[in-house]
């Protein structure tokens, strides 16, 4: 290949990194279109019951806690 066409084989490649578009988000005012959220208590492990979800939270909090997992 000549320099020639590599030249312009880089030219146009790095020209076509160039055309980059920006996407345009349509939002509603006032609503939300997007996933409703749950609960987090609300799912398979804890079958919606709440105490246990907190019980749950709180011994994960506990086995974080540095004092407590040394014995200190």
């Amino acid at each position: 290949m000549s320099k020639f066409a590599i030249a312009l084989l880089i030219t146009v490649f790095g020209l076509s990194a160039c055309g980059d578009k920006e996407g345009v988000v349509v939002y509603k005012q006032g609503s939300y279109s997007g996933k409703t959220d749950g609960k987090p208590w609300e799912n398979a492990a804890f079958a919606g019951d709440k105490s246990k979800w907190d019980n749950s939270i709180r011994a994960r909090g506990q086995n974080q806690n540095e004092s407590k997992r040394i014995g200190d």
